[in-house]
């Protein structure tokens, strides 16, 4: 904060992943211990401590905020040649150079590491010169008009704070810091279930960015604290312009309310529900590897897979290759090579979506249980199995909890309706997708051109949509958050937080001349 570290005599402990599947009563208690000041980070155990983060004190949580105002009051002015286009390049270079202490980071927090190597990627694109083109035009276009230099631009909103999720902490936070090239100043919670990882890497790599573009002090403060005292610091703010919300929706769509109220500007990222199309003429064995995304993380991610629509012709086809590659799928720690499945802590959701299904006549194909890291079926282990059901008709599909709401754990309805002619199953298809309660990714598995076509004319639900790739594929310059629905909630679509965090503004300059109408405009005028 203000260009230094603070600290406040109180830590939060972040114990290696590794440990706590180990021996979890043990780690909890060393936690607890270490957060306590019983016992000093010398006595615990070696290699058990991941790291510490200082707990943020109310007065420095204020500070924070105006320290970012006095900075966004002077970032602001810098030439975008400095702050957008030289923030992009350098950030290129960091994510290239760090790539791979990025990902070690995330796997000592729990990330699998295919899954971390995956999150990554993500940062690769977000920095690559087809994005930083494509933004670099939507923040400033000038025009030649009738003696005027007209601009189009798009000017910084000032302060805005970041809350990332407990699932997804460290690329949620440097996605959030996206909206610095826009001329704004960030102020960063870091969670205390997950801090290290965000106060490392914006600590040590996007700060480092900031001094050599030589940006005020205060542009970028890190903050760790319980989330409730925080967010009621930041509506209360007279500097907080934007708040950026990760997190369920109930939660957002209540938080967007008090923003409005208050006068701020809500940004939020909540929840997915996303549907897979495949049609008759798809690639099945690519579709199905598409599927099976559901299950990174364990499905606690909100942009993966959620669900299936599958022509009937290749239902049981389709199913039948999901349900070998699920069972491929293997716990383990989190460094471990080709590990994808994570820890769920709580089974109640799970398993209550699961009982709901099949009480209303899905069919469990494969899964259904609680595993060991070894896995070993138990029900109190840390893993559940990757669940594949099989839901027949689509006229009642959204009556089951597992179809019409997110899931957040590894749990994959396919959905396969009734036949009738194609022309009418494909309109259902497209209706399906139109009338979901969320709108985050939407994708499709065909062939056929023209379906394509109306695919990608006729969806209007999604901040992204993918037509034969990877449901969660990265790809510049397209966005890799943000959607419509309660996604997003009222103000919701795609997310580029440096266009988020702005607003339009135009410019007419005239030079040497009078303001007055030109002889064509009085010309017209008067016609």
């Amino acid at each position: 904060m203000r260009g230094k570290d603070v600290e406040s005599g109180q830590w939060v402990y972040v114990l290696s992943t590794r440990a706590v599947l180990d021996d979890s009563f043990a780690s909890l208690s060393l936690k607890r211990k270490l957060e306590a000041g019983r016992l000093s980070p010398d006595e615990a155990p070696a290699g058990v401590i991941v790291g510490r983060v200082a707990v943020a004190e109310k007065e420095t949580t204020e500070d924070a905020l105006a320290a970012a105002a006095e900075a966004t009051a002077i970032w602001r002015s810098v030439p975008l040649s400095t702050r957008f286009d030289g923030w992009m390049e350098l950030l290129r270079g960091v994510i290239a150079e760090h790539g791979d202490e990025l990902v070690r980071l995330l796997t000592l927090e729990g990330h699998p590491l295919e899954l971390a190597k995956w999150e990554i990627s993500g940062m690769h694109e977000l920095a690559r010169k087809e994005t930083a083109d494509y933004l670099r035009g939507q923040l400033w276009q000038e025009f030649s008009i009738d003696g005027r230099r007209n601009i189009v631009r798009r000017q910084a909103d000032g302060v805005v704070c970041i809350t990332p999720p407990a699932n997804a902490p460290l690329v949620s936070a440097l996605l959030g810091t996206m909206c610095i090239p826009g001329g704004n100043a960030a102020v960063v919670r870091a969670p205390r279930t997950a801090p290290f990882g965000v106060t490392y890497a914006l600590r040590h790599l996007i700060a480092p960015i900031l001094d050599e573009l030589g940006a005020p002090p205060g542009l970028l403060n890190i903050v760790c604290g319980h989330p409730g005292p925080m967010l009621d610091a930041w509506i209360n703010s007279p500097h907080v312009d934007d708040i950026m919300f990760f997190g369920d929706v109930p939660s957002g769509l209540k938080f967007e309310r008090r923003c409005v109220e208050a006068g701020k500007k809500p940004i939020l990222e909540l929840a997915g529900n996303d549907v897979v199309l495949v049609w008759k003429d798809a690639d099945l064995d690519r579709a199905a590897d598409a599927l099976v995304e559901s299950f990174y993380g364990s499905g606690q991610l909100c942009m993966i897979p959620n669900q299936a629509l599958v022509h009937p012709a290749v239902a049981d086809d389709l199913i039948a290759r999901v349900v070998e590659k699920a069972q491929a799928l293997r716990p383990g720690y989190p460094d471990e090579e080709g590990v994808l499945l994570s820890p769920v802590l709580r089974h109640d959701k799970f398993n209550d979506f699961l009982s709901d299904a099949v009480d209303r006549g899905a069919t469990v194909v494969t899964g259904g249980h609680g595993i060991q890291i070894d896995g070993t079926r138990e029900s109190s282990g840390f893993f559940l199995e990757p669940t594949v059901i099989r839901v027949d008709g689509l006229r009642d599909a959204r009556e089951l909890d597992v179809v019409k709401h997110e899931t957040f754990f590894p749990l994959l309805p396919i959905v396969v309706p009734e036949r009738t002619d194609d022309e009418t199953l494909f309109d259902s298809f497209v209706q399906f997708v139109n009338s979901n309660l969320y709108g985050l990714r939407n994708s499709l598995w065909a062939q056929d051109e023209s379906l394509i076509d109306r695919f990608v004319s006729e969806t209007v639900k999604g901040g992204l949509l993918k037509v034969n790739d990877s449901h969660i594929a990265f790809t510049a310059p397209l966005p890799s958050h943000g959607g419509t629905g309660l996604t997003g909630g009222a103000f919701g679509e795609a997310n580029y937080p440096v266009l988020r965090t702005t607003h339009l503004q135009g410019v007419s300059i005239v030079m040497n001349g009078s303001s007055r109408p030109s002889e064509k405009e009085e010309s017209d005028a008067n016609s």
